[in-house]
């Protein structure tokens, strides 16, 4: 298990110059460059907002207010967490793949992929949360000292999504067709997991097989720490951390075993 955070460790130098790189050649060209990370989860917030609690009047049950602003703040985070894993699951089957240089002319450590396409997700998560904070404190008038406590939810969380991301970067390689799966079932994960609704909102026995899903215990969690100021479910954060180590431990093992023949493939 380790060797899976050593060889990030041993390669951190190659990891943030490839995610500096990922991230400014995302808006190279463009009139408003990095200002382009503030301007989309904006827009797609007003646009969810406007659809699903004004158009459709979907209520939040919070057991406070509720009010369109307190939907559009519970809506941001669902967003936000649904967007980071929606950005690694898409584009890992493609990693490998649209990298054929590093495969067949150089020797080059194929399993930090991954880790660089998470930083650059990591990075637009973070510009998201920012102006999630920032609209909390003008609306509320604080901000909650459990704030702090969202990097242990969200350190399994990227770990699940680094054993994915392992395991379709080689399976995509060998199956082109996962690309198009990835982008349903990412899609699927928008209304299936609770992001435009509570976990309350769930009968008692489906709310248990709700978290079963990846992203309904850090959605849920990320809540109480970023908007109600409540501590973290202690039980379901360790039940989460131990799937998660053993989703990414296999995710790498997976990847390091069938990376022989990506040269023949491509």
């Amino acid at each position: 298990m380790m060797v899976l955070f050593k060889s990030a460790y041993a390669k951190q130098p190659i990891i943030f110059q490839m995610i500096k790189r990922e991230v400014l050649t995302r808006y190279k060209g463009t009139l408003l460059g990095l200002a382009w990370s503030f301007v989309t989860p904006l827009v797609l917030l007003g646009v969810y907002t406007y659809f699903f609690s004004i158009i459709f009047h979907v209520k939040w049950d919070v057991g406070q207010s509720d009010s369109q602003i307190d939907y559009t703040l519970m809506l941001f985070v669902g967003l936000i967490m649904h967007s980071l894993f929606s950005e690694c699951v898409n584009r890992a089957p493609q990693i490998v793949i649209s990298n054929p240089s590093f495969v067949k002319k150089i020797i080059f450590p194929l399993e930090i992929l991954p880790w660089v396409a998470l930083g650059a997700a990591s990075f637009h998560m973070l510009i998201s949360l920012l102006i999630l904070l920032i609209a909390q404190w003008y609306i509320a008038g604080y901000i909650a000292w459990t704030v702090l406590l969202l990097p242990i939810i969200l350190f399994p969380f990227m770990l699940i999504i680094l054993g994915l991301s392992w395991f379709l970067a080689a399976l995509g390689v060998y199956v082109r067709d996962i690309q198009q799966a990835t982008s349903i079932f990412c899609s699927m994960m928008l209304f299936i997991s609770p992001v435009f609704y509570s976990i309350n909102m769930l009968p008692e026995k489906i709310r248990s097989i709700a978290y079963l899903n990846p992203l309904t215990f850090v959605i849920n969690e990320s809540r109480k720490v970023l908007l109600f100021g409540e501590m973290i479910n202690g039980r379901l954060l360790v039940i989460y951390s131990v799937v998660s180590l053993i989703v990414a431990y296999l995710g790498y093992c997976f990847f390091q075993k069938v990376r022989r023949g990506f040269a023949d493939v491509m």
